[in-house]
């Protein structure tokens, strides 16, 4: 009667730190979606590009259980910085497309071969300079860097997987996601082809 046991100091704090990641983790895949949705006006191809955010959430718990390491509040600080650089990746490459399609009167599938032509160097280029980067954090043994190692595993396991699935996964179904143009657009392709 009268005692009570309160965990204090750093569990508090990691508790503390976890509802409000749990609060702000949605509240950021809203935003992206809303950004995503804005940009290109299309629900379709939103989700397309949001595809990404599970392919790369797939990598970083990939790389957390590679490398032994609990999800944690740096963790998840780091899948949602991935989620960011993972949805830009698919970004690049659906407005290359969308870009072919609506500006220079490109048909889908060729559309869809062209922009993965040209833009997998950059995208690749992105991602492995980005990883690169992370690299340090993701070895390092110095003081605080059981902080650094699992945001830094979670970015660059996610960025590998995401964008070689983005690659090789947006591509193949950006003509089910593609918006269809309209009537007299289809008839300009006809005629001209």
């Amino acid at each position: 009667d009268g005692y009570e046991i309160r965990w204090g100091g750093d569990f508090e704090n990691l508790q503390s730190a976890s509802k409000r990641l749990v609060i702000i983790t949605p509240i950021v895949l809203l935003l992206i979606f809303l950004l995503l949705h804005t940009t290109f006006r299309s629900v379709r191809l939103a989700l397309l590009i949001f595809l990404a955010v599970p392919m790369a959430a797939s990598g970083g718990v990939f790389a957390l259980a590679l490398r032994d390491m609990p999800f944690s509040i740096s963790a998840g600080v780091g899948f949602i910085a991935l989620f960011g650089v993972a949805v830009l990746n698919g970004l690049v490459w659906v407005s290359a497309a969308e870009n072919l399609r609506t500006k220079e009167r490109v048909p889908v599938q060729d559309a869809t071969f062209q922009a993965a032509m040209a833009r997998l160097r950059p995208v690749l280029m992105t991602a492995m300079v980005a990883s690169l980067g992370f690299l340090p954090m993701a070895l390092s043994h110095s003081d605080g860097a059981e902080m650094q190692r699992p945001l830094a595993s979670v970015v660059i396991g996610g960025l590998i997987t995401s964008t070689l699935l983005t690659s090789l996964v947006v591509p193949a179904i950006y003509p089910w996601f593609a918006p269809r143009l309209k009537e007299v657009e289809l008839d300009d392709f006809n005629s001209e082809g």
